[in-house]
């Protein structure tokens, strides 16, 4: 496993970014996931997560052209925002960003990663959820206009950055950072270099 690659499947610049603290570079494969996001009827934020997390990781394994046995995992996550049972992914346009900013303002949210991995080589799979809070601070309808405008929110889960711009409208957050951002760094190296 050492020696192998890790393939993970995300169009996010941010998770590629932070899988790098795990892995070298020249050590990890970005393969893009084509798969629908969709909620289920009465499907549960953990379950979506972990269900997306599934078949992303499906899909970049049916979409992989080099040889098996140079990967030595492949992984997929998905983050949503989970608010007083809504559960918010990554908004269609500015209008629903200003929409679920507005459901934020000054309320705590939790910020939910599922992620699936699997060990080809060692035909083992594993799946684990990470949680985190964040509490925003009061926002007015002028600084979320201002923020939506700069286009940051509209491929982010919950229409915010906490590493970009979007940082000034958190007053706080407890759990992991890394996880906010989009992949719970120090649970999936653990599980990456327990599980090999």
């Amino acid at each position: 496993m050492r020696d192998k690659k890790v393939l993970l499947t995300s169009k996010s610049p941010r998770r590629r970014k932070l899988m790098q603290r795990i892995v070298p570079r020249e050590r990890i494969v970005f393969i893009d996931s084509d798969i629908q996001e969709y909620r289920r009827k009465n499907e549960g934020a953990e379950a979506f997560c972990l269900r997306m997390a599934e078949e992303k990781i499906i899909d970049a394994w049916n979409k992989y052209q080099g040889r098996s046995s140079d990967i030595g995992a492949v992984v997929g996550a998905d983050t949503v925002i989970l608010f007083r049972g809504k559960i918010f992914g990554q908004p269609e346009d500015s209008d629903e960003a200003i929409r679920i900013l507005k459901q934020l303002s000054g309320q705590c949210h939790e910020v939910i990663t599922g992620v699936a991995v699997i060990f080809p080589g060692l035909h083992r799979f594993t799946t684990f959820v990470v949680k985190s809070k964040v509490w925003m601070h009061n926002l007015s309808m002028e600084t979320i206009k201002d923020y939506v405008v700069t286009g940051e929110p509209l491929d982010k889960a919950g229409a915010y950055a906490i590493q970009g711009k979007g940082r000034r409208l958190v007053a706080k957050y407890e759990g992991s950072y890394s996880n906010i951002v989009g992949l719970p760094v120090d649970e999936l190296r653990r599980v990456l270099n327990c599980l090999q």
